[in-house]
């Protein structure tokens, strides 16, 4: 299974688009938003997939997202998100919330960890847990998604 990771979209249509453009290419099954989602229209941008998304330290409007997020069928997690897919447990956040981010990244209770807030894509690994950051899609050169293969765990950033 293919999961879809974005981040930090802060209402920029034009680079977000860029993003869904190339998952599109890459076919994921579900995706992650980790905050900073900036605007209802970026939502509407992710009706293809499952979509899940946390709320970042930019989203002033919590309810307008919501229910825009709710409206297109997806899920919202509010701040904290956990999933199982494929039989791995996920967590996702912004990671504005240090000690929270902290926390999850070294508890060994998740096998994944998908996170934003620096706009800087990066991965590593804490123990048995693969932390990524896909990027974002405002003020990072170059913007960036990420691609993580839920069999191998093998994480890919993908500039858009």
């Amino acid at each position: 299974m293919l999961l879809g990771v974005v981040s930090d979209s802060h209402g920029q249509l034009d680079h977000t688009l860029q993003a869904v453009r190339m998952l599109e290419s890459l076919s994921p099954e579900v995706v992650i938003h980790c905050g900073d989602i900036g605007s209802t229209a970026v939502i509407e941008l992710f009706r293809p997939w499952r979509t899940h998304y946390v709320f970042g330290n930019v989203d002033r409007d919590e309810a307008e997202l919501r229910q825009a997020i709710v409206a297109a069928g997806h899920q919202c997690h509010e701040r904290f998100g956990e999933l199982e897919l494929a039989g791995r447990r996920i967590a996702f956040l912004h990671s504005d919330d240090l000690r929270r981010f902290r926390e999850t990244t070294s508890g060994g209770q998740y096998d994944l960890v998908c996170y934003g807030h620096t706009h800087q894509a990066e991965q590593h690994a804490e123990g048995k847990t693969l932390v990524l950051n896909p990027g974002a899609m405002h003020r990072a050169n170059p913007h960036s998604i990420a691609v993580v293969d839920l069999e191998t765990m093998e994480a890919t950033v993908v500039a858009v």
